[in-house]
């Protein structure tokens, strides 16, 4: 067993001993956080050895493959580049700072943990698999717990509308995207699910445009759905406001970003020219995401929705750099993916936690905050500032690096991108730090954070920001090693077109 199969392979197996054995028998929270900080640890040790023996161009480290399905070619198979190294390592490290946001009532929490950790397994898998079917497979064994736990442990008045529509919305994403990878495997005439063998021959024998034309919408919208691509995207901030706090940051700041991730695995290899086709429509429809969702952020008053919202715009930025076809854009999305990930997780943590004390995340009701409660208000500036785009963290490394990779293709839409992403949630963030973290104490200010455990869960997520903020190259030359073969394809199409 390599050492990515044990990382696969370890919340699942914590999960089976937590729902086989008696209840009480062992301690849940400890069960959870230790499986969540053993599985970092192994992520930490996997990027290390990946940043000393990284693969040659197109290969992968830490390989796991064995026939599942024969009849139909399908294996399980596990493997890392620089696209998913950096995702890995960013799931983990949310996994670890969730479990310490576990629901408070010790009548259910054996059955939410058994979720978080199934949930969790499947997240690092999704990421991990190198074959088209087992991606799938990994991607709806972690969403079908999302459902139950906002379902059953949500929060708020508009809960079982927010479990309602993230469900149908969700389903129906993850079903046009289920068709758009079967419209792949027959349409390619392969034997196989392994993307990289599915990528070569798609280079040696391209699918015909006509049927690239059609199966890449099928990809768009089904894995845009996912990540909450405007106008499909209302189901993000209600269901983000009603789900407990773990589940927000699971979701939110790892899952979402499996629709992005695929769409890097298998539209831009396997179907460049219907990418080209679409091209215009899928940057309209980023910019929708970034204006109408940003100018949406500014008028709200509550912190879960300015964050749910905020979550969206950001993410308008990375499906731009998947459209400029460049290797920088799509090096900045991967990078914007890692980032918004750790940020996401620890923006909705802090709120989650003052929720905890107020039953409320009122804006106007948490004036003083950063002076009745240090260590929280700094903490929630350092999110609100790289949300905004502060040079430092990791955000900027990304959005820099997608507006110049759709600069080239792309010039108006990456002004209308920029002016965008700086300024709109300079804005609301701006906003939100004078609202809450300024001005006299009120009564409702929050308390700061009590515990050792707790403080080091947001110092951890803060701490990676930073790092991949100040030194960026940890990842992007990776990502730009591994992105450059995908988009073979594409440079190929366009030098012919010239």
């Amino acid at each position: 067993m390599t050492l990515l199969s044990l990382l696969v392979a370890l919340p699942f197996l914590a999960a089976g001993a937590l729902w086989l054995l008696p209840r009480g028998s062992v301690p849940v929270r400890p069960v959870v956080q230790g499986t969540a900080l053993a599985a970092f640890l192994i992520s930490v040790a996997l990027f290390l050895i990946f940043r000393q023996s990284p693969p040659a161009p197109g290969g992968f480290l830490f390989e796991t493959r064995f026939s599942w399905i024969q009849p139909l070619g399908i294996e399980f198979l596990l493997g890392l580049d620089g696209i998913n190294i950096g995702l890995v390592l960013m799931s983990t490290a949310v996994s670890l700072a969730a479990s310490f946001s576990l629901p408070r009532d010790p009548g259910r929490l054996r059955e939410f943990a058994t979720l978080f950790l199934v949930m969790s397994g499947g997240i690092t898998g999704a990421f991990a698999a190198m074959d088209m079917f087992l991606f799938y497979f990994f991607h709806e064994l972690a969403l079908i717990p999302t459902f139950l736990m906002i379902g059953i442990w949500g929060r708020g008045p508009d809960r079982n509308r927010a479990t309602f529509r993230i469900t149908i919305y969700l389903t129906i994403g993850a079903l046009i995207a289920l068709a758009g990878i079967a419209a792949l495997y027959l349409q390619t005439g392969a034997t196989t699910f392994d993307m990289a063998r599915l990528a070569a021959e798609a280079g040696d024998a391209p699918i015909a445009p006509s049927a690239q034309t059609v199966i890449f919408p099928l990809l768009l919208f089904g894995f845009g759905i996912l990540v909450s691509l405007w106008p499909f995207h209302t189901w993000a901030p209600m269901g983000y406001a009603a789900a407990p706090t773990a589940t927000a940051m699971l979701h939110a700041g790892a899952l979402k970003k499996f629709g992005l991730y695929g769409l890097i695995r298998l539209a831009v290899p396997l179907v460049p020219e219907g990418m080209r086709t679409w091209m215009e429509i899928l940057c309209l429809l980023a910019l929708g995401n970034i204006l109408f969702c940003g100018w949406v952020a500014m008028r709200q008053r509550d912190l879960h929705l300015l964050i749910g919202n905020s979550s969206v715009a950001h993410m308008g930025l990375a499906f731009l750099g998947i459209a400029s076809l460049s290797l920088v854009g799509i090096t900045g999305t991967v990078m914007l993916m890692v980032a918004h990930g750790l940020l996401a997780a620890l923006a909705f943590q802090l709120a989650g936690w003052i929720h905890e004390r107020h039953s409320s995340t009122d804006m106007g009701s948490m004036s003083g905050l950063l002076a009745r409660a240090p260590f929280l208000g700094t903490c929630l500036l350092l999110a609100l500032l790289a949300a905004c785009g502060v040079p430092g963290f990791a955000n900027f490394a990304g959005e820099i690096q997608v507006l110049f990779g759709a600069w080239r293709t792309l010039p108006w839409f990456a002004v209308a991108g920029a002016w965008g992403a700086l300024i709109i949630s300079a804005v609301y963030c701006l906003r939100a730090i004078r609202r809450m973290l300024h001005g006299a104490p009120g009564k409702e200010a929050a308390e700061d954070i009590r515990g050792l455990s707790r403080r080091l869960s947001p110092i951890l997520l803060i701490a990676l920001l930073l790092l991949f903020g100040t030194l960026p190259w940890l990842l992007s030359g990776h990502i730009a090693a591994s992105a450059g073969p995908l988009l073979e394809p594409a440079t190929v199409q366009s030098e012919s077109e010239r």
